[in-house]
């Protein structure tokens, strides 16, 4: 029972005296308060203290990555969207040099819920097999006593697994679906807390960052549907500690590759990749994906139509892969349909690049961002996740009341990849509408133009439930430029 009245009842002081008594800490300590040496004995010296073994201070143990030039693995683009290539799978690539590059080491581990060929990492298998301590059969592939690839249908226990690995001083990488990442929000949470208190202590050594890689995503789920389509991690993660959190949604495999390079080099963060598993566009070199990855947001000069000297009447922003696509597609048809009309394209691959520099070590500084979203001249984002995020980051800007965000508002289902954008008014036809729509004094010179927006939106609808799949102007476009 809890002494509530020590300092005021002479009973409950006694009490408490007894107790601590019955410790017999005469047996422990001196009259100068001092451990007795028959105590002190049993302490151990030097690093083999509890709190000086740098197995419990795993920075002090930390070794570089061997990162090989990404230019073995870089994709060829000598003329952006003319080819495709599967981003993770151009990752797995770069991913399985690191793990042949510390076999002797054995400091790399890829860790994910039963997902890594799904994911499109399967390269890692040259490389290292699965972990495996039961029994094997002739039909098993890749399992292995040895291997560092550590697959269980568990986000909790993968996500456990990696945070003691990344402790103790060597490094790692999450992959998951995006949708099931949420099952380890809090574990991420006290972790963050943990990096941020840490950093505040001069003898702790920085340890390797937490790095996530969620793809099989929202907008890709042709088969799963609904069950599999939840894109709002990110949200968590940007609400905890600035200092930590890192959010990238790189568009292409490129910019994917200079992406995960840094995050494997990185120290001390949370860095969490949204990347897809599908055939995507190629649309930087890698010199150019190093350039943008650098900047975090950029405009994009060759997709979109100013002129140097005019502004912009309207911006064009994305981020994320399918977003890219569909505001790539959109600038096209206003080239097209509205050729006089000066658009200009952004995309942002490091999401904390819209907050304010006070708020995040990443955030622009508000003469920066007016430069690229404009003061005054709508601004159409098309955005990977849910689009009030993109509100909440930008609200303190100066043209945040010309700021209009398409993304996902849960109208999720089995269905055509286009038909997902089409569901949650992210396609290039209503990108279009909403650009006419916001950019005074074209609503009425354009009815035309939106009309037929509207109409192709209507016979999307009904070639779908006809033929099963998309429109052939939609399956088989490519960037012309």
């Amino acid at each position: 029972m809890p002494l509530a009245g020590v300092r005021d009842n002479p009973t409950h002081l006694t009490q408490l005296e007894e107790w601590l008594r019955s410790y017999r800490p005469e047996e422990l300590f001196d009259e100068h308060g001092r451990p007795r040496p028959e105590v002190l004995a049993c302490v151990p010296e030097g690093d083999r203290r509890l709190g000086a073994t740098p197995h419990a201070n795993g920075g002090l143990l930390l070794r570089e990555l061997p990162m090989a030039p990404l230019e073995r693995f870089a994709v060829p683009v000598d003329k952006p969207g003319a080819t495709l290539h599967e981003p993770t799978r151009v990752l797995s690539d770069l991913l399985e040099s690191v793990m042949a590059d510390t076999a002797d080491r054995r400091d790399f581990r890829l860790v994910g819920p039963d997902e890594t060929a799904s994911n499109r990492l399967q390269a890692v298998f040259d490389a290292s097999g699965k972990a495996w301590q039961a029994g094997t059969l002739e039909s098993d592939e890749h399992l292995d006593r040895h291997g560092r690839v550590m697959e269980i249908l568990s986000e909790h226990t993968c996500q456990g697994w990696l945070e003691g690995y990344l402790l103790t001083g060597r490094h790692g990488l999450f992959s998951c679906y995006e949708a099931f990442v949420h099952i380890v929000d809090s574990m991420v949470n006290q972790h963050i807390k943990w990096l941020r208190t840490s950093r505040a202590l001069p003898w702790r050594a920085p340890v390797a960052s937490l790095n996530y890689l969620l793809t099989s995503h929202v907008w890709r789920q042709d088969h799963n549907g609904f069950s599999h389509q939840d894109p709002g991690f990110v949200d968590h993660v940007l609400n905890k500690s600035p200092e930590v959190v890192r959010v990238y949604l790189p568009p292409d495999a490129n910019t994917l590759l200079s992406v995960a390079d840094h995050a494997l080099r990185s120290r001390d963060h949370v860095n969490v990749i949204v990347a897809g598993k599908q055939p995507c566009f190629d649309w930087l070199s890698l010199d150019e994906a190093r350039l943008h990855c650098a900047r975090g947001a950029g405009a994009w000069e060759w997709a979109g139509t100013e002129t140097a000297g005019r502004e912009p009447d309207v911006v064009l922003a994305c981020a994320g892969d399918v977003p890219t696509q569909e505001v790539l597609a959109a600038a096209g048809l206003l080239r097209r349909h509205l050729p006089d009309l000066a658009v200009r394209v952004v995309n942002v691959v490091d999401l904390a690049r819209l907050m304010p520099h006070e708020e995040h070590p990443h955030g622009m500084a508000d003469p920066e961002y007016d430069a690229l979203f404009t003061t005054d001249k709508p601004v159409i984002f098309a955005y990977h996740g849910y689009p009030w995020l993109i509100h909440r980051l930008a609200y303190r800007r100066t043209g945040h009341a010309h700021l209009h965000v398409r993304g996902y508002k849960e109208m999720g289902t089995t269905t055509t990849p286009f038909d997902m954008v089409v569901r949650n008014d992210l396609d290039r036809y209503r990108l279009v509408m909403d650009v006419i729509d916001r950019t005074p004094g074209l609503g009425v010179r354009a009815v035309g133009v939106r009309q037929a927006m509207a109409d192709a939106r209507t016979r999307h609808h009904a070639w779908i439930r006809e033929h099963g799949t998309d429109m052939p102007e939609i399956a088989d476009w490519s960037w012309d430029g």
